[in-house]
């Protein structure tokens, strides 16, 4: 086989292994963090992550913050336990620019009464039919503002709200205008703004109609296109394959 045909086929094989694969790059990093999975039905798994000094500026929340003395991840999952909050996870600490981390996950089976819950209460939250579609809002109040002395914040760090929807996005206010990997949208503000009340208005509207449907269906239309794609190579190939043995005989 001579080297074209051989080119070919290697960038065939290139562009399948592209459209089956994906990348994922390595994200911002935030001093507090609060990832929302919202469901069709109105039910929300939060996942915050965020450093142990912010949980005490901006909730005021009572954890410690000496670096010497060990947080105690049981008194963490009490502060966010509730009637309406099921903890599932508080991980182990982490340490990063000389702070301590920690990431706590949260199930709410009504997302619209998650303000009841006190690490969540500096927000409200709306979750409602939109047209054809579902709507969910949630507008930042006031932080908590408790004093945390020199924590070694530098005032570059950010917080974010980052929201992940069931379905396609068809509407959202994030200041980026982008939607992640088709159902992420992020909205971050600067942490001293957050410290100092400046609301923060996450609004979002998608469909009623999971995104896992639609990502099957695109799945097998690149999986149709890569083989066409390579149906057609190879038919090239064997095509002045046959030219060529003509040709010399």
């Amino acid at each position: 086989m001579s080297s074209f045909p051989r080119q070919a086929l290697a960038l065939a094989a290139l562009a399948l292994l592209l459209l089956t694969s994906c990348a994922r790059p390595f994200g911002r990093q935030y001093e507090y963090e609060e990832e929302v999975y919202i469901d069709l039905d109105g039910s929300a798994t939060v996942i915050v992550n965020t450093s142990v000094a912010a949980l005490a500026a901006l909730h005021g929340l009572d954890v410690p913050l000496d670096p010497g003395v060990p947080v105690d991840r049981e008194a963490i999952r009490d502060l966010y336990t509730s009637p309406v909050t099921e903890v599932t996870r508080v991980s182990r600490p982490w340490r990063r620019d000389g702070r301590r981390f920690v990431q706590i996950r949260v199930d709410v089976s009504d997302v619209r009464k998650l303000s009841t819950a006190k690490p969540f209460a500096w927000a409200t939250y709306s979750f409602a039919p939109q047209g054809e579609g579902l709507q969910f809002v949630q507008q930042l109040g006031p932080a908590a503002g408790a004093a945390v002395g020199d924590v070694g914040w530098d005032g570059t760090e950010l917080m974010a709200v980052r929201l992940h929807v069931p379905s396609r996005v068809t509407y959202h206010n994030a200041p980026s205008k982008q939607v992640e990997r088709g159902n992420i949208l992020t909205w971050e503000q600067p942490l001293k703004a957050r410290l100092a009340g400046e609301p923060l208005l996450v609004d979002a509207r998608f469909g009623s109609q999971r995104i896992l449907v639609l990502t099957v269906a695109l799945f097998l239309a690149a999986m149709a296109a890569a083989a066409v794609t390579v149906g057609g190579l190879i038919w090239w190939v064997v095509r002045k394959g046959r030219q060529r043995a003509l040709a010399a005989g």
